[in-house]
């Protein structure tokens, strides 16, 4: 038997330790032609993106798109500050806003495959202000009736938005604008989320618990749950059970002042073009995510990110719960989340699952793309999608609000499928 040269045996283990790590990372650049993209095609989105940058329709932007577990294709276009001419890069951080619902809503099944809940639990067990909750109901003569809900809400209730807890601007808005708690930005907040998830239960509903899909704090009431039931304040919690083990290690609630220089300005798009958003403002606005109280976690809409992070999450998701090597939750809690919940259409050819949209039937959605995609977007104009029949993750993020007709989230789609030629 042959026996290796001790340096031949160590180049041999050098490059099969080589060959692992190299295996193990995951989002690494490649040419999109390694992935069945073309690079020639892929110029029109480049071109289409730059043209909106060029005729100030947007301020900057930041497009990932992620296929077989590699980037394809990573460009940032336009200005991260118009006015003082800072570009917009790769590690541009922007507001996310409603993209943390996803992130929030893996949280609540973490702590379902830990054994600490059921999805099929009330609210009330946990937060007992929730056990019985009320619901407004409309009158022909433009007032209202407040009457007892038909029963508890429950935390799949709070996961399909089919609880009846909108953003406070319903049946009852005048009780919700006396109670200040009213719009999805909370950052200004100088008390902690489960204090103002708790005021929410003494406040009328705008529908009976599974009766429709209302938009609104479920995924706020989702977060404060979190704390509760975990123990720890929802950024810690999140920290170490999600973005610490996926490398999104600029996630944050509210933003380290070594990264403010790296945070996208806000711009609303106006008659006279682009306009800086005010500072802080509040929907509208720079936010609180800088200077200010750092005391409400918002889990509807309250975290910042980087496209790259934010494409490690969604790539966990595709994975079916892993990423380089990490484990998040399992095969089938991915399933459970990416499967329509709703008895009913969310839109022409569309569900909704445990904290993602979800197309169920192509033809009807008319828009490229395949069944069993699973989507979501943001208040400033952000977007994201993830096919698994195509193994594709795409990441948009800008921040503009209002946005106005621009059309650049039917463009993206179109051009991204467009380069996809394998």
């Amino acid at each position: 038997m042959k026996i290796l040269h001790p340096t031949k045996y160590a180049t041999l283990l050098f490059a099969f330790l080589l060959l692992f790590t190299t295996n193990a990372q995951e989002l690494t650049k490649v040419s999109p032609e390694e992935v069945g993209m073309s690079s020639e095609r892929l110029e029109y989105l480049t071109k289409t993106f730059q043209d909106y940058i060029d005729e100030n329709e947007l301020p900057g932007a930041a497009i990932l798109v992620a296929r077989k577990g590699k980037t394809a294709y990573f460009e940032t276009f336009g200005k991260n500050d118009l006015e003082n001419n800072v570009p917009m890069t790769k590690n541009s951080i922007f507001r996310i806003a409603s993209q943390t619902k996803a992130i929030v809503s893996v949280g609540i099944m973490i702590l379902q495959e830990q054994g600490k809940l059921l999805i099929t639990d009330p609210v009330g067990k946990y937060i007992p202000e929730f056990m019985e909750t009320k619901v407004a109901v409309s009158k022909d003569d433009g007032s209202y009736d407040i009457v007892e809900a038909n029963r508890p809400i429950t935390i799949r209730d709070l996961l399909t938005h089919t609880s009846g807890v909108s953003y406070g601007q319903g049946i009852a808005s005048d009780l919700w604008e006396e109670a200040k708690i009213q719009g999805w930005y909370f950052a200004d907040r100088d008390e902690p989320i489960l204090a103002t998830v708790t005021r929410m239960a003494e406040l009328p509903f705008e529908s009976q618990p599974g009766e429709k899909f209302v938009y609104g704090y479920n995924t706020d009431i989702l977060g404060a749950l979190i704390e509760v039931i975990s123990g720890k304040p929802l950024d810690t919690f999140l920290k170490e059970n999600i973005t610490d083990p996926l490398g999104m290690t600029d996630t944050h609630f509210y933003l380290p002042k070594d990264k403010k220089e790296r945070l996208a300005v806000v711009y609303s798009n106006s008659e006279d073009g682009l306009e800086r958003a005010p500072n802080p403002g509040g929907m509208i606005g720079q936010g609180a995510y800088v200077e200010g109280p750092r005391k409400s976690f918002s889990g509807g809409a309250g975290l910042l990110s980087t496209a790259m992070d934010y494409t490690k999450f969604l790539q966990m998701m595709l994975n079916k719960g892993e990423f380089n090597g990490k484990r998040i939750i399992s095969p089938k809690t991915v399933e459970l989340m990416t499967t329509n919940h709703l008895p009913f259409p969310l839109g022409e050819g569309t569900g909704f699952g445990l904290g993602f949209s979800t197309v169920e039937d192509l033809g009807l959605r008319g828009e490229l793309g395949s069944e069993g995609e699973f989507a979501w977007g943001g208040a400033y104009h952000s977007t994201y999608w993830v096919d698994p029949k195509e193994e594709l993750v795409v990441v948009y993020f800008t921040q503009l609000i209002p946005a106005g007709d621009i059309d650049d989230h039917g463009k993206l789609r179109a051009l991204i499928y467009q380069a996809i030629i394998n």
